[in-house]
């Protein structure tokens, strides 16, 4: 493996690697974000089989993604005091993903069959649930601490957010059908185990794969003469609380991907369930107009983070992606609220094509390009915040980077779940969420396009506030590199 690396070494201290291992690595946050799906449903096995009512019940969600964050810094320095013959990062992966088979079955095999108590229920799934992110924690940190050991040729790292938003694409459409397939099996409910062991299995087998060919990837580049300056690293944990108060990067990068998260995630499957099944009267479309909006996203994706920001640098191809998503959000957010979604619906489960239907795809296509550009190209990003630091102050510490970034981000993401539950809660549905099932109001169709489009375009006015203070453009990319070239020469001489 080594010689497939070797013809990649450039000048001026650039390692680049070969674009299949990006594409491979990148599968181990498609991994991770397969249970992340999976969990997008717990609300309604919270709400339907452990006894929680809606606001607790999103309560519950943003808690244990509070406790995912407290524990990322802890993990983080793990990774930084890590080296084994195994390389520093594939060993959390691995665990990582065991942890996550397990508790993730465990979860939704296990509870509903405890004694009828509510109280005793809950005190099981929250253990388990403690458990399962520590798993979630261990294999997400490294798909950011590995970025800047990947590759660190300004044109190759924007390319990890091509494949990762493409992936996520695939991943989105073909876990909206799997779910409509299967809810429709079960009456077009989630409220039903079956639903979850349908749902658990696939993820469950696809997460593996995944893993194991990230793992394969990564090998030839988790060694110590890609790690920064190719010295070991003395780390503590006073360095987290100095580079979270002097590193501008990661602070900028925190508040941007952080808000965007919150966003994205406040749009949960209830959201989804309500535009689809309730505002169209099919939640069938949902999977149906995925399926034709896929593959455009894809390629226009691919046009447009690969085209931006691998020429303007990925500070602009941030700020490009951000202009252009909360105009489209916008557009799309008056279309739902003007226009009539039940022109989609043919009456047989089918799509009516019409004004409303060919809007909705065509903005949908650009809209879902544009957000693809400003919320993958935070991972490569991190890379960037970790060499800045290791020019900054000598430190490689790209665990540290990682949980910084994701400690912060998850701690304000965490309460997306309870701001959706609080929304529906406020339109009158306090006790469970709604799904496709729920009888129309325009209460509830305000509430869900606020939460489908409005909370984004919140969240993108604060990346373009955030990248305004974000001080790695293009060519200071340039000029840390070189710096970090210079430092690792003259330490190789010294030794």
């Amino acid at each position: 493996m080594a010689s497939d690396i070797s013809k990649y070494q450039g000048a001026n201290g650039i390692h680049r690697v070969p674009l299949w291992r990006i594409g491979g690595f990148a599968l181990n946050n498609t991994a991770t974000n397969l249970y992340l799906m999976l969990m997008g449903y717990v609300s309604f096995y919270l709400g339907g089989f452990v006894g929680m009512a809606t606001v607790l019940a999103s309560s519950f969600s943003m808690i244990m993604r509070l406790w995912d964050g407290v524990t990322d810094p802890f993990i983080g320095f793990l990774v930084d005091k890590t080296t084994t013959k195994f390389g520093k990062n594939r060993p959390f992966m691995v665990i990582g993903q065991v942890i996550l088979c397990i508790t993730s079955f465990i979860l939704f095999h296990v509870t509903h069959l405890l004694p009828d108590n509510a109280i005793l229920r809950s005190a099981f799934f929250i253990i388990v649930s403690a458990v399962y992110y520590i798993g979630y924690t261990f294999q997400c940190v490294v798909t950011k601490s590995a970025q800047s050991a990947l590759t660190n040729d300004p044109k190759q790292r924007p390319l990890f957010a091509v494949f990762d938003a493409v992936y996520n694409t695939i991943l989105f459409t073909g876990m909206a059908a799997l779910a409509a397939g299967v809810s429709q099996k079960y009456g077009g409910t989630f409220y039903d185990t079956g639903f979850f062991h349908d749902m658990w299995v696939p993820i469950a087998i696809m997460s593996a794969i995944f893993t194991a060919i990230a793992v394969f990837s990564i090998a030839p580049k988790d060694r110590v003469e890609f790690f920064g300056t190719g010295k070991a690293v003395k780390v503590t944990l006073k360095d987290y609380w100095e580079t979270l108060k002097h590193n501008r990067a990661i602070q900028m990068l925190v508040v941007s991907a952080s808000t965007d998260k919150l966003a994205m995630q406040a749009k949960t499957t209830a959201v989804t369930a309500v535009m689809f099944g309730v505002l169209a009267g099919n939640f069938a479309l949902n999977a149906i107009i995925q399926g034709m909006v896929s593959v455009p996203v894809v390629v226009l994706t691919i046009l447009v983070i690969g085209g931006l920001a691998t020429t303007l640098g990925q500070r602009k191809g941030m700020i490009i992606g951000s202009v252009g998503g909360i105009v489209t959000s916008l557009i799309l957010a008056a279309l739902w609220l003007f226009g009539d979604p039940t022109s989609m619906n043919n009456g047989n489960g089918g799509l009516m094509i019409g004004f409303f239907a060919i809007a909705h795809i065509g903005l949908s296509i650009i809209n879902g390009a544009f957000n693809n550009l400003a919320g993958n190209i935070v991972i490569p990003m991190t890379a960037d915040c970790a060499d800045y630091e290791v020019y900054r102050t000598g430190r490689y510490v790209p665990g540290m980077m990682g949980t910084l970034f994701s400690f912060v981000d998850k701690i304000i993401s965490s309460f997306a779940p309870l701001i959706a539950g609080l929304v529906f809660a406020a339109v009158g549905y306090a006790d469970k969420l709604p799904d496709a099932t729920a009888a129309y109001s325009d209460g509830l169709k305000y509430a869900s396009i606020f939460l489908c489009y409005g909370l984004i375009v919140l969240g993108q006015v604060a990346n373009l506030i955030a990248m305004h203070f974000y001080p790695l453009t293009k060519e200071k990319m340039e000029e840390i590199r070189t710096e970090i070239d210079r430092i690792k020469n003259e330490s190789m001489k010294a030794a």
